[in-house]
């Protein structure tokens, strides 16, 4: 019962959402009307630009630099876009390679592949994604979707709206992408395009069941039927796709004593990981206008995607400090207050053979018909379903000589490399199986309240994603008025997320219960050789010749699972909904102010948010766990005013400006219910500060809000002529209120627990008012500016000289500085994903049908996100990394090869790895991924 009562916890933590206006009707003074303009923030087609760009007939990359120009050109918001280069071609491997290339957008590496991506500093959880303008779910842990899970060749343009609209239901703080699909009667003529690459990585493979080899192929078909008012695109596309990956993660770096007080090695996880990520998916487009009064579009996608992941190492613990029992030999080398150079002696590792198998399916329903009731006035109806599950089997296998230091020890010698990571040499043969047991080598499993043998472990993650969403707008123009049309419209969405985890311990079979070493557990087994493989694993970058190679599935099997009970496991499950009711309108303008060309937007968006969510709080006290189920729900509404504006004061040479609240919704973990709540008895008599408290608490906040921002943007756009370049100067500043703080603590008094303790403990615990603990949940305590400038160059050199024809540049540079602080905290926070300076230049030329291409993507030093103990994100300072990816191909455009083209692609030419640091000294690396070079060769016949 008590910890029913428990629950007033998650209503500790209600903070208001504040409200703001802004107002834009001073620009309209002067104006004198002119012609309707649709200002919604869905871009026509870029072969519907009008004046000179209609002239233009250009192909390839050069198509595609000229379609994202008119976009860019063509709307009154703030935005930026990648267009394909043909039917199912972007111009990059994948989708998130192509935003990586648009101003002000950052990607992540992670696994090999470019995937946290970054606007103007914010990562992915202050963006949000569309699909054909619908917002979409995700494969990933919360919101921020991870692009792998959409086949490049289904997308006409990729645009990243960086200014709001009211019109644009569920856009984000740092912008909004929005992944189109081509539409069919737009098409000139019916097409069918195969298309069939290779791929190979420069490395072979690290683990004898990975490979070096991949694939990718995609067929589309688009055409169109009964006199073009009928029109049909179906696609296919299947990839296996191979990563090899040399990892090193080091444990930390703490003053070790027995080594003069310096900084010293704590230990290190030499791995070499093999990925293999396959993909097959489609999508179909039916769209129908049987006349000029209706007009219905219906989209579908489907993708379904396994990634498996082979993972060996040795995890090494060094320091003594830490725990290793290690002894450091006289003569070791010490600079600058590191140790660089030393021996140690009596070590016991952990040799690792981990298999993780990531399962997901996404699928995605739109429906769109719009009904012309009059001859000004539109009727729209949108209804869509996106949904997504995922289940994850991670499974770790350990092995050494014997059971919590038991068996023989190892002397290694550590060596710090030039790029910060060490080579650890080890003594001991990690390969031979008659040293080598199957054990828990260093003692570390504990189910709480006692130890058991953790042989392996096994975690079992399941989410599901599911949102449904249906929208109604009108339409309609204003004759003879400055204010050329209206538009208002609503839109309802029920978002549910669930997260469900499972967790086992792995034990020797043999004896015992629930693997406890009490019971009688047998603490190893010796190796079976049918599960050794007869190629080994080789860890010699790093300096260790050979490891046991086995097959993790195998040792499974020989293993018992006894499911892991600990509080902190079983109040991960979780459910979270949000009921949205997002009501818009705005006014549209198009105009002249002092003879110059006006176009833009008045809007105001008033979004009502139900959210709660449902769990369970649990806590453990003498080996007993107790679970008290738990919900929670709570209910707000923003108000969200717009205002955008495009002035073309000389002929292509626009100023844009922007100015807009906005919101973001935080992390779906952060929202969750769920609390685990701690008892430590050995706390008790220590006093009565609150982290001397037996209590505490750690969990999620049903009443979180939003992030909001207030938005000023401003946008010098100068177009060359119809060349399909221009120039671009973007400022922006963002005011951030309600920014989460995700380490918040609470004081809360916990006696209602009280009846836990025996009555001597309870009195020892009122006395010192110990009751008086933490719960650490997120709250709305941040606040902060980002302010920032974008500038954009697209030069075809044909603007210089007619003989320069077929050459071109695209470059960008970004820079963004934030200041964000929790409460009253004077220090300011890195942001996630920021790098301060940011880059990007592609030299291209093309002509004939032959193009050449390279892109060279730089950033600066930024705060990475990683994937930490039971999947919780973890921060490091990510190295400066530049990437140099480039690709030459040919189409042939006449004769018997008319339509067949082929392409060459190689990526990270500059072997770039991935590296994090210390944010206090930049020797000290934390992570090192090396993923070498990928060679990709492909052919394409276009019908």
């Amino acid at each position: 019962m008590a910890l029913s009562n428990h629950a007033a916890i998650l209503r500790t933590l209600s903070l208001s959402a504040s409200t703001r206006t802004l107002g834009a009707a001073l620009l309209l003074l002067g104006a004198t009307p002119a012609f309707a303009q649709d200002t919604n923030p869905a871009p026509a087609p870029a072969d519907q630009s009008t004046g000179d760009e209609a002239a233009l007939v250009v192909t390839g990359i050069r198509a595609s630099l000229t379609s994202s120009a008119n976009i860019k050109r063509n709307n009154v918001t703030i935005v930026d876009s990648v267009s394909s280069e043909d039917i199912g071609k972007l111009p990059d491997v994948s989708i998130a390679d192509s935003l990586a290339r648009i101003p002000g957008v950052t990607a992540q590496r992670l696994e090999g592949r470019d995937q946290r991506l970054s606007i103007r500093g914010l990562g992915p959880d202050f963006s949000t994604t569309l699909l054909n303008g619908r917002e979409q779910v995700t494969v990933g842990d919360n919101r921020g979707v991870e692009y792998d899970q959409y086949p490049s060749e289904f997308f006409k343009n990729v645009n990243v709206y960086k200014s709001a609209d009211a019109s644009l239901i569920a856009a984000g703080i740092a912008g909004t992408v929005d992944l189109r699909m081509l539409r069919p009667l737009d098409q000139k003529k019916d097409t069918f395009v195969v298309s069939a690459r290779g791929q190979m990585n420069e490395k072979d493979k690290l683990n004898p069941d990975g490979t070096r080899y991949g694939y990718k192929a995609s067929a589309t078909y688009v055409g169109k039927f009964a006199n073009d008012t009928l029109g049909i695109a179906l696609g296919v596309s299947a990839q296996s796709t191979p990563t090899q990956i040399e990892r090193y993660a080091a444990w930390g770096f703490p003053s070790e004593p027995a080594a003069g007080g310096n900084l010293f090695l704590g230990g290190a996880k030499p791995y070499v990981q093999s990925n293999l990520l396959k993909r097959y998916g489609g999508v179909a487009t039916v769209e129908w206008a049987p006349s000029d009064n209706f007009h219905s579009t219906l989209d579908v996608l489907y993708s379904n995607f396994k990634e498996t992941q082979h993972l060996r190492g040795i995890e090494f613990g060094t320091a003594p400090t830490w725990g290793s029992n290690g002894v450091i030999a006289p003569g070791y080398k010490v600079e600058n207050g590191l140790v660089t150079d030393a021996t140690i002696s009596n070590l016991v590792n952990v040799q690792r053979n981990d298999l993780n198998e990531r399962k997901a399916e996404n699928i995605s329903i739109g429906w769109n018909n719009d009904f012309k009731l009059s001859d000004t006035i539109h009727f729209n109806v949108d209804a869509s379903w996106s949904r997504a599950t995922r289940t994850d089997f991670l499974l770790e296998t350990y092995s050494g000589t014997g059971y919590n230091s038991t068996g023989a020890k190892d002397t290694v010698h550590i060596t710090q490399n030039s790029d910060g990571t060490y080579d650890i040499v080890p003594t001991l043969d990690y390969s031979n199986t008659s040293v080598i047991r199957l054990t828990d080598p260093r003692g570390w499993g504990y189910n709480g309240t006692t130890a058991v043998v953790q042989a392996g472990f096994l975690n079992r993650p399941d989410f599901t994603d599911d949102l449904k969403s249906l929208r109604a707008s009108f339409k309609g123009e204003i004759a003879g008025s400055v204010l050329s049309g209206w538009e208002v419209g609503g839109n309802y969405s029920r978002r549910e997320k669930q997260s469900k985890y499972t967790s086992y311990f792995l034990c020797p079979k043999g004896g015992g219960t629930n693997c406890t070493v009490a019971s009688g557990t047998p603490t190893s087994v010796a190796v079976p050789a049918d599960a050794v493989l007869s190629e080994s694993v080789s860890l010699d970058y790093l300096g260790v010749p050979k490891m046991l190679t086995v097959d993790p599935m195998k040792i499974y099997g020989l293993l018992n699972s006894v499911f892991d009970n600990r509080p902190d496991s079983l109040v991960r499950d979780n459910t979270v909904t949000e009921d949205v009711i997002t009501g818009y309108a705005k006014l549209t303008v198009d105009g002249d102010v002092g003879g110059k060309a006006l176009k833009g937007s008045l809007g105001l968006q008033v979004v009502h948010t139900k959210q709660g969510g449902d769990g369970q709080i649990a806590s453990l006290l003498n080996g007993v766990v107790t679970i008290s189920p738990v919900s929670a729900s709570t209910s707000y509404t923003n108000f969200l005013p717009s205002a955008s504006f495009s002035l073309e004061l000389e002929p292509n040479f626009y100023i844009k400006l922007g100015a807009a609240q906005t919101m973001v919704r935080p992390r779906l973990d952060q929202e969750r219910v769920t609390q685990a709540v701690s008892i430590d008895i050995s706390k008790i008599g220590m006093g009565s500060l609150p982290q001397n408290s037996p209590f505490s608490s750690n969990g999620g906040n049903a009443n979180l809000r939003p992030y909001q921002s207030t938005n000023i943007d401003i946008s010098f756009e100068k177009y060359l002529g119809n060349s399909g370049g221009y120039l671009a100067l973007t400022g922006f500043f963002k005011h951030l209120t309600d920014f989460v703080d995700p380490n918040n603590s609470v004081l809360y008094d916990f006696t209602p627990l009280l009846a836990a303790l025996t009555p001597a403990q309870q009195a020892i615990v009122r006395g010192q008012n110990a009751q008086f603990g933490l719960v650490s949940s997120p709250a709305n305590t941040g606040n902060g500016d980002i302010l920032g400038v974008e500038a954009t160059a697209s030069l075809p050199f044909t603007v210089f000289s007619s003989a320069l024809d077929g050459f071109g540049v695209f470059a960008s540079g970004t820079y963004v500085d934030s200041k964000i602080r929790y409460g009253n905290s004077a220090t300011p926070i890195t942001l996630p994903g920021q790098s301060k300076w940011v880059a990007t230049a592609t030299a291209y030329y093309e002509k004939g049908g032959f193009q050449a291409r390279a892109t060279y993507r730089w950033r600066d030093s930024f705060l990475a996100e990683l994937a930490g103990l039971s999947a919780n994100p973890e921060y490091r300072l990510g190295r400066a990394e530049g990437v140099l990816d480039a690709q030459i191909g040919y189409e042939f455009k006449s004769g018997p090869l008319a339509g067949l083209s082929i392409l060459a692609q190689a990526k990270n030419i500059t072997d770039q790895p991935f590296v994090t640091t210390e944010a206090t000294d930049k020797r000290l690396v934390r992570e090192y991924q090396r993923y070498g070079r990928d060679y990709y060769l492909g052919l394409t016949y276009k019908f």
